[in-house]
């Protein structure tokens, strides 16, 4: 059997092994510099024998973990974790001639998330609610994931009852469930059409687990409004929205947020959501909300409305992967602060790079997209400050950075 040696871990969590003939696989739940053996597969070898463990490896305290592809490095020290994802960020960063400085990283804590996508089918016996297996369409179903809330774990049976209730025969159906101060807040996409019978039967469950809203397909049922703070206002969102997935991450990315635009009088916020940052913010600034989709800005105004002694925030439904924003219209503002899906934001970069603006607090959830962005800014003349590395997705390979981009 084949000798392998681990030398580093690739972008999504795997070892990187290499024979003595050169021979170079990935390896699944490997640490670098350990020896393993295992038979490759198509370029991977998905169950390998550690001969040789690394220093940094851990006995992962999951029974799930074997199985279920939620996690990637629960087999690593934290300490190894937080710099593995600080050197991620460093590598995208050096393939655009860009030296980053990284200036802390903030894991949050085991049992943290608030929110989450479940996938859930039905059996035979009832349903299977949890995360899928590596590379894998086949459902691992968890008791206890010490990633999720309390509230979330506790609510798993009725999960798997909903899906029962709920689903068509080898249907899968996709569950987005968030913790809110009045209850769970769940989306369904993928069941059966909802009539009077499963009305019902979805409504003795949502007494039964206390829920806050349930959105069936597009369909809502809500006994409280699941409203979220966000600064002094409280944020009842669309069901489904995109949210920040713990506290504490949150906390983390808004504080060097706050921190970059201190002072600052009128701030553009770019891809805003439901407001994470334009509600906080406008206790200090006048706030401009721009973001693709209109939901999420209603939820946004409705609360700022609803909220005394916050400076005026006005909103725009604008895509601005195809509209950007240019420097004619930026030019209206003091500072900037911009928080991209995973694509990025070439196209509104160039226009930020080109602006008059002076100060903008950058956030992003992908490395190698926010490098070739800052790649834009550098080029321009913008300083990027220090990196703060935001870990919201304990033992994934999931990234988010917060840092300023300044210039006379």
């Amino acid at each position: 059997m084949t000798l392998w040696t681990v030398e580093r871990l690739g972008r999504h969590g795997d070892g990187i092994a290499v024979a003595d003939d050169g021979q170079q696989v990935f390896a699944a739940r490997t640490l670098p510099g350990e020896q393993i053996t295992g038979e490759a597969h198509d370029g991977r070898i998905a169950a390998p024998k550690i001969l040789r463990p690394s220093p940094d490896r851990i006995r992962p305290d999951c029974p799930h973990y074997a199985s279920c592809g939620g996690c990637a490095l629960m087999h690593a020290a934290d300490g190894f974790v937080a710099q593995w994802k600080a050197d991620l960020v460093r590598s995208a960063l050096s393939a655009h001639g860009i030296t980053a400085r990284i200036a802390g990283v903030a894991t949050s804590p085991e049992r943290s998330r608030r929110r989450a996508v479940l996938s859930g089918r039905r059996t035979k016996r009832g349903a299977t609610v949890g995360f899928h297996g590596r590379a894998s369409d086949q459902i691992v179903d968890v008791t206890d994931c010490r990633v999720l809330r309390p509230q979330i774990n506790a609510a798993l049976p009725l999960l798997r009852d909903m899906v029962a209730a709920g689903a068509s025969r080898n249907a899968e159906l996709s569950l987005t469930v968030t913790e809110t101060p009045a209850g769970l807040d769940i989306a369904v996409s993928g069941g059966k059409p909802i009539d009077a019978a499963l009305t019902e039967t979805l409504g003795t469950l949502m007494r039964q687990g206390e829920l806050a809203r349930l959105d069936w397909d597009g369909t809502p049922m809500t006994r409280r409004a699941p409203a979220r703070p966000m600064g002094r206002a409280r944020v009842v969102p669309p069901p489904g929205a995109f949210l920040q997935a713990t506290a504490e991450g949150e906390a983390a990315l808004l504080s060097v947020v706050r921190k970059t635009l201190e002072g600052r009088r009128r701030i553009v916020d770019l891809f805003a959501g439901c407001g994470t940052f334009t509600l906080p913010l406008a206790a200090q600034a006048e706030m401009h909300a721009v973001e693709g989709l209109a939901a999420p800005l209603e939820a946004l105004d409705a609360a700022w409305r609803s909220t005394p002694d916050l400076h005026r925030i006005t909103t725009e439904t604008r895509d601005l992967a195809t509209r950007p924003l240019m420097p004619d219209e930026l030019a209206r503002f003091d500072a900037a602060v911009i928080d991209p899906p995973r694509s990025g934001a070439a196209a509104q970069a160039r226009e930020l790079a080109a602006s008059s603006l002076d100060r903008i607090a950058w956030v992003s959830c992908d490395p190698v997209t926010f490098a070739r962005d800052a790649a834009t800014m550098t080029a321009a003349g913008w300083r990027m400050g220090g990196i703060y590395v935001v870990d919201q997705f304990r033992w994934s390979p999931h990234v988010e950075t917060v840092t300023s981009f300044t210039r006379d």
